[in-house]
């Protein structure tokens, strides 16, 4: 009977230590990062919109585990350039993808 249970009890643990094993990298962003990408996102937006040279173009900006994706189009390359740089300038952002294109 005390075999019994010392092998039950092993097969229990066994099973938590293997299931824990596999959820701690599930390739998946967390919430918590989910939501530093959209504020990381908006943060660009802005400082890209309030900047004077940029103002009037659509430029779009994605945010994925704190990487800035830019894309759109603009009339200059310094603008494409300035748009990289806004972008960079803000808190969180841990690198810049340029797609912007020149008209």
């Amino acid at each position: 009977m005390n075999l019994l249970k010392h092998c039950s009890r092993l097969l229990v643990a066994a099973s938590l230590l293997s299931a824990l094993g596999c959820a701690a990298d599930s390739g998946k962003p967390s919430a918590g990062e989910i939501l530093d990408d959209s504020v990381i996102t908006s943060k660009v937006k802005t400082a890209i919109f309030n900047e004077p040279s940029l103002k009037t173009f659509q430029i779009g900006v994605e945010t994925y585990k704190n990487v800035v994706q830019l894309s759109g189009f603009v009339a200059t390359r310094g603008e494409m350039h300035k748009a990289a740089e806004v972008a960079g300038k803000v808190n969180g952002v841990r690198s810049v993808s340029n797609g912007i294109q020149v008209k």
